[in-house]
């Protein structure tokens, strides 16, 4: 077992809730007994004797089988029972080294490496000794995990610009996975499509169904550029998961995606709140990829978006891709600028996350804009596949485009129904099919 010089103090008391990564993996109890302690007479002892032990007079009794309750890159949470005996407080160990030590049974030991195995022990203590050692092995988080397969999606939004029959759409371009927009807030602290539409018996229930039923992938987009926001309208981290929740429960979708813009990025009370929920979401949904789309500059993400990322590690949330849109910030070249701004975030992932950059780029995305952008930025059929074919060389983990209702042709400028530039239907489609 490795031992490191963690330069841990004391921690007292910490309260932690939920299984992490570094879930407990053996537990025993040591046979080894602490000089202090002394076996108890069960009678009275002879005139002149040494007195009888008592429970105020002993070591306590070794604590039951820790279990980790959370995990991240640097933080174990441990829990266990009570001990027998007369108990002042319980200490955790690494070999002779004291970590924690607090006088409640939930202690946090911080300052661990990440991917890391420790074997700690955890003893009760009172003022006539310790208790034999309790051992249990743990493994921080953090690891470098590529992601899954890439994932090629277009955008779908039922509430505007004439959407298409999706079932046609997939015969037509062999594009198997759509990401339904948007969930809001109705009003409070409960989601709606768009705000006012229910989640079930409507028309975004039965296009999901109609997905599905044809051997597709459905996502969910949360939030987006307007609109009451689901990240402002709750009040804790408790409550904008359990809102969340309510969509996993109605369409168990393959991915969440929570496209964070306006006053859900740039406003740090909200950017942490989500980051929380989003935590106790991916808890309680381990197969469930959850995305986050940020808007970004030519050269990678802004500080409110480089923020998000510091946030996430410090969190310990396990976000599976970080997306940029890298339209509507004056570009004036889409293929380069997209490169551009793309490589910046990788680089604000690898220094932030000390990944390299083959899991940087397995754990990104971008979402472009098919056609003109409200900028009048153009994104041909052209550039939208070198855009396409630089992303798969590099490994990129997601490739998005805004919107599948756009994905017509039309002279002119931008519009809800149509790219504004010379196309087939749905061949914007059908080339990030091709991811």
């Amino acid at each position: 077992m490795r031992r490191v010089d963690l330069g841990i103090g004391i921690v007292a008391g910490v309260v932690a809730v939920g299984v992490g990564a570094g879930a407990l993996i053996s537990a025993r109890t040591d046979g080894e007994e602490p000089r202090e302690t002394r076996k108890a007479s069960a009678t009275a002892s002879p005139e002149g004797s040494a007195p009888a032990q008592t429970e105020k007079n002993r070591a306590p009794e070794p604590p039951p089988e820790p279990a980790t309750t959370e995990t991240d890159a640097s933080t174990v949470a441990l829990k266990w029972g009570s001990s027998g005996g007369n108990v002042t407080g319980y200490r955790v160990y690494d070999g002779t080294k004291l970590l924690a030590a607090g006088n409640g049974n939930k202690l946090e030991i911080k300052g661990l490496k990440a991917c890391s195995s420790y074997k700690l022990d955890v003893t009760a203590f009172n003022t006539k000794g310790e208790s034999r050692r309790t051992a249990l092995q743990v493994r921080t988080g953090g690891c470098e995990r590529a992601a899954r397969n890439p994932v090629a999606t277009a955008y779908l939004h039922l509430g505007w610009g004439r959407p298409p029959q999706v079932k046609k759409v997939m015969k037509a371009t062999g594009l198997k996975t759509f990401t339904l927009s948007f969930v809001l807030s109705d009003g409070g602290c409960n989601p709606a499509w768009d705000g006012r539409r229910p989640l079930k018996g409507g028309a975004d229930a039965r296009t999901i169904a109609a997905i599905k039923s044809a051997g597709g992938n459905v996502h969910v987009s949360f939030g987006g550029w307007s609109g009451r926001k689901l990240g402002t309208a709750c009040s804790s981290p408790q409550a904008y998961a359990a809102a969340v929740q309510k969509v996993v429960k109605a369409y168990r979708p393959t991915a969440l995606d929570f496209d964070m813009e306006n006053d859900e990025l740039k406003n740090a009370r909200v950017q942490d709140r989500i980051l929380r929920g989003l935590k106790i979401v991916k808890r309680k949904n381990p197969g469930v990829r959850i995305i986050v789309t940020m808007s970004t500059g030519k050269n990678g993400p802004d500080a409110w978006g480089k923020r998000l990322i510091r946030q996430a590690k410090t969190f310990g949330v396990d976000i599976d891709n970080y997306t940029i849109m890298p339209f509507n910030f004056n570009g004036s070249n889409v293929r380069t600028d997209t490169v551009r701004a793309a490589q910046g975030l990788k680089r604000a992932l690898t220094s932030t996350r000390g990944w390299s950059d083959r899991t940087a780029y397995s754990r990104m995305g971008i979402s472009g804009m098919n056609g003109r952008s409200d900028e009048k930025e153009v994104t041909t059929l052209a550039s939208w596949k070198a855009i396409r074919d630089w992303s798969s060389s590099k490994g990129m983990g997601r490739l998005a485009f805004w919107s599948l209702n756009r994905d017509r042709p039309c002279p002119g400028n931008v519009r809800t129904t149509c790219s504004g530039v010379s196309q087939d239907p749905w061949q914007f489609a059908r080339i990030t099919a091709g991811f």
